[in-house]
């Protein structure tokens, strides 16, 4: 147990790392061959932060642990909009607006409604999978299209910076490092799950979903020490709504997922959790620190409840 509980926290240093890597070094070199901050933001910092998500669902996915594939990507979720959107309120109050709220988050409250529907016919398919990228692939067109600058703020600490060759070494690096950091995570956490006595759901839910969201909040303390407000929602909102139509969307187009009675009741708290989340930006357009308390308690009680379960 101690060697399972070392590999997994050596493997979650390696994605955090490894995430870290791929942002600074790509945007880098997306600058230099001026790529637009739009562009930047939307793939490769996204790509960034939701690369452990996807290395840790694919590779579970591909050694038949579907209930830590897909639990991962429902408790990355979770944890984004619980635990790091209520921990950023509590610091700070967060300030909310019409686009963050009627364009982004309904987007991922539709998506989320969409995969728990689908989710009782028992299997995530391929052709779920590939109307899942085409959403994502869609959406991001259509930013581009509005011409918005999106993921300028996260990218202030490269400015001034200039690309070398170092940095394409960082970028191998940094998917060598998440490549594995998913496998150790994915090993580690199934053995935890055996001597634990819990269910894989339950190990994927909580402490997978937790460590493969390290570098979502990192970056969500950066931005709300920079008091970047609408750079922290759209990164969490953007962040959730990435993990389902980019790593879900590709993980059951490579291989189809089956569905458990555990993960349905997730994606069921996953509905409420988003709703929750764009009533409390509704109101006041404010997410207050005493709301902030209110999400965190509710992942604390899931978590309970799982592990009670």
């Amino acid at each position: 147990m101690f060697i399972d509980i070392v590999t997994f926290s050596v493997s979650a240093l390696l994605l955090w790392f490894g995430a870290n890597w791929i942002v600074t070094s790509a945007s880098l070199i997306a600058r230099k061959y001026n790529v637009s901050e739009l562009v930047i933001g939307l793939t490769i910092v996204a790509l960034g932060t939701s690369a452990p998500e996807f290395l840790v669902t694919i590779n579970a996915a591909f050694r038949g642990q579907n209930d830590i594939s897909l639990s991962n990507v429902v408790g990355s979720n979770i944890f984004n909009l619980g635990f790091i959107l209520g921990l950023m309120a509590l610091i700070k109050p967060l300030t909310s607006n019409r686009t963050i709220v009627y364009r982004d988050g309904l987007l991922l409250f539709l998506t989320t409604a969409g995969i728990l529907a689908v989710s009782f016919t028992g299997t995530l398919g391929r052709v779920f999978g590939a109307c899942l990228v085409a959403l994502l692939v869609g959406y991001l067109t259509y930013l581009g299209m509005k011409r918005e600058a999106v993921g300028e703020e996260e990218l202030e600490e490269t400015r001034g910076k200039v690309a070398t060759w170092r940095d394409g070494v960082w970028l191998a690096a940094g998917f060598v490092a998440i490549a594995a950091g998913g496998d150790l995570m994915v090993t580690a956490a199934t053995s935890i799950a055996t001597q634990l006595g819990v269910s894989s759901w339950v190990i994927g839910v909580t402490i997978v979903a937790a460590g493969t969201s390290l570098p979502e909040l990192v970056t969500c303390l950066a931005a709300s020490v920079r008091g970047k407000n609408e750079m922290l929602l759209g990164n969490l909102i953007g962040s959730d709504f990435f993990n389902f139509a980019g790593v879900l969307g590709l993980t059951c187009l490579l291989k189809p997922l089956p569905v458990s009675a555990e993960a349905s009741s997730g994606l069921i708290v996953l509905v409420g959790m988003v709703g929750l989340v764009l009533v409390l930006l509704r109101t006041g357009w404010k997410v207050r620190r005493w709301e902030g308390a209110l999400l965190i308690a509710v992942n604390l009680v899931r978590w309970a409840h799982d592990f009670m379960h």
